[in-house]
């Protein structure tokens, strides 16, 4: 190894970003930042694009300005890896050796793995938080919707934060509620699982608002496919099938880890969803100590999020310092991990949890801090963008 370590990271949004601000703030080695795209967005800032509070241009910076100062930026995608030659081959043609390699890749958004589901975000009725001009397409079209049918869909797990589908549903009922027009409107929730969330607590808050907002729920269905020209969804489980008719259908596709993980062998040979084979607390590779992984492509072994990224930074610098000086690996991750439900325009349901489900409130002693708050909302909508892009992105937080 070099006087200066190799550093390799994959993947410019929050998870390779953080972590490269981290690194190259304690003199870590020679830090590049592979990532293939020329604007960067705030993923969470979506659902409130979508639901109408927040503009398009609040989430979307161009990468050049977020890259922390002194890391390099190679434009260019992975192709493969390969862990025994410490090298990252590239979409160009070209390689990078490295001597530390950091698999903060994300995951991919499968829509294909329901049938019809591309076409009908392609029509005019097709909407979603999880991509970036789909979400500011979602904004008039709720915002103007007076009457119909709106169906709402929630990706079962493996998903990145997936029950963030929830939250433009809420945004966009309480606006309907607000201008009374929620009476002619039907608006169906399809979750794939049998309660809102998971977490007792949270789920006993989540009910009161789809209550309170007359949502009817399908719980325990999956959207098998989808017609756009008839506007047919049919969702289900096992042989039970139901077919639902809408005029405007919000969807969150299946997902999955870039398929190259596995084809360079970085993820389990049983793991069906191909995530990198990490030790879920220390976020080193299970066979290849050189390699790490952090957020939606890792192993955590808890809810993937946005707000699990920051304590996932800190525990694999911390590691990684170790290891380059010859120590054993000690920080470990407890599978920390948040979602902040928008149940309403000025409210947030903040849940924080670890990865056995128990509540983790950022405030110890707080142990109500879930429960649905002004002040959550404020936290969510205003002080957390202006952290991530000015502390997270740089590794000061």
């Amino acid at each position: 190894m070099t006087d200066s370590p190799r550093i390799v990271v994959i993947g410019g949004g929050n998870a390779g970003l953080s972590v490269a601000g981290r690194l190259h703030r304690l003199r870590l080695g020679d830090i590049t930042v592979i990532e293939p795209r020329t604007i960067h967005v705030f993923a969470p800032l979506q659902s409130h694009i979508a639901g109408g509070t927040a503009r398009a241009s609040e989430a979307a910076r161009n990468q050049a300005d977020v890259i922390p100062a002194g890391v390099r930026w190679l434009r260019d995608e992975v192709f493969t890896v390969d862990a025994e030659a410490r090298r990252v081959h590239l979409v160009s043609g070209g390689h990078l050796d490295y001597d530390q390699l950091v698999v903060s890749a994300g995951m991919r958004m499968a829509w294909e793995q329901i049938p019809g589901l591309p076409e009908a975000m392609a029509a005019p009725s097709g909407i979603s938080n999880y991509d970036y001009e789909l979400a500011a397409k979602a904004s008039p079209v709720l915002r103007n919707l007076r009457s119909g049918t709106v169906v709402f869909t929630q990706p079962p797990e493996p998903a990145s934060c997936g029950a963030a589908a929830q939250k433009p549903m809420y945004l966009a009922c309480d606006w309907w509620r607000a201008i009374g027009v929620r009476d002619d409107l039907r608006v169906v929730f399809v979750c794939p699982d049998p309660v809102p969330f998971g977490i007792p607590a949270v789920d006993d808050e989540l009910r009161r608002t789809l209550d309170a907002y007359d949502i009817e729920v399908r719980y325990s269905r999956d959207v098998r496919r989808v017609d756009a020209d008839s506007r047919t969804l049919v969702i289900g489980r096992g042989d039970a099938e139901e077919t639902l008719a809408y005029d405007v259908l919000h969807a969150v596709p299946p997902q999955r880890a870039p398929e190259w993980i596995a084809g360079s062998g970085l993820a389990a040979s049983d793991d069906p969803h191909g995530f990198v084979d990490v030790d879920p607390e220390t976020l080193q590779h299970t066979r290849h100590p050189e390699v790490w992984a952090i957020g939606d492509a890792a192993t955590v072994a808890t809810r993937r999020s946005g707000g699990a990224i920051r304590p996932q930074a800190k525990v694999l610098v911390r590691n990684m310092r170790a290891a380059l000086a010859g120590r054993a690996p000690s920080a470990t991750y407890d599978g920390y991990s948040v979602v902040p439900f928008t149940v309403s325009r000025g409210t947030v349901v903040f849940a924080e949890f670890d990865r056995k489900g128990r509540l983790k409130p950022t405030v110890p002693f707080w142990r109500s801090l879930y429960r649905e708050r002004r002040l959550s909302w404020i936290a969510d909508r205003r002080v957390l963008p202006w952290v991530y892009w000015h502390l997270i992105l740089r590794g000061r937080a």
